[in-house]
């Protein structure tokens, strides 16, 4: 009778194969317009991700970067409030704000209520950077819909209800953006603008980015967890969020 091969040699030659595979696909870079490439150096915690899992540090990556960009376009817009932070130009004030992402999990405990944060950037006493203000409120508000996490792997476990409300907070974000007015009728934050007979609408385009990508990743972890999200009809006017 033949003798079966010993078990663990044989697993340890499957996860190396698979590593290798894997290491050969992550080498397999993607260049956008900008010059970036989407390339990531091969890392042995990757073979504790599933799709899911990297299907969503994809998204929020995605996700914080447009929030970057945004928080720099606010500040071309509205050199003042970058000055009030002591920042030299709008690309350096842009990144005081992700400053805290690289300690995230630490640092999130100790960081303002974002709820209250977004209001005060539309406070009219307010003397403070009101684009560090908003923008910091809507980096607290994602994060939180991501559980403080910037890495996930099998065991963790998303709420696509966090993640739906995010997107429904961004809309109203984005709404009082464009619509706050100081009483003597001049524009909190300036953003959307008119370039002569043309309305620019970048900063629309850049939100409603956002904002389908939280809901499209809404969609999948609820199809991954099979726990329905509750629809609700917001009226972004009241400038009301819903609790991540």
């Amino acid at each position: 009778m033949d003798m079966l091969p010993p078990l663990k040699p044989i697993l340890s030659a499957a996860l190396l194969l698979g590593a290798l595979l894997l290491s050969g696909c992550a080498g397999q870079e993607i260049q956008r317009k900008s010059g970036a490439s989407t390339a990531r150096p091969f890392n042995v915690a990757s073979l504790a991700k599933s799709e899911i899992d990297q299907l969503t540090e994809l998204t929020q990556r995605e996700v914080l970067a447009g929030l970057e960009r945004l928080a720099v376009k606010l500040y071309k817009r509205n050199p003042a409030e970058y000055r009030k932070s002591g920042a030299s130009d709008p690309e350096s004030a842009g990144k005081r704000v992700f400053a805290d992402l690289p300690r995230w999990q630490e640092v999130a405990p100790l960081r303002p209520d974002w709820q209250p944060g977004l209001r005060s950037a539309f406070d009219e006493a307010t003397p403070d950077d009101r684009v560090r203000i908003f923008m910091s409120g809507l980096l607290s508000m994602v994060m939180a819909s991501y559980n403080q996490r910037t890495e996930f792997f099998l065991t963790d476990s998303l709420d696509a209800q966090k993640l739906y409300n995010s997107a429904r907070n961004i809309e109203v974000a984005a709404w009082k953006l464009a619509n706050a007015k100081f009483a003597n009728g001049q524009n909190v934050l300036l953003s959307n603008a008119l370039d002569g007979d043309a309305q620019n609408l970048s900063f629309e385009r850049e939100f409603g980015k956002l904002i389908a990508q939280q809901d499209l990743l809404a969609l999948v972890i609820e199809g991954r967890t099979q726990r329905t999200v509750t629809r609700v009809l917001q009226n972004v006017a009241t400038f009301v969020f819903i609790p991540i």
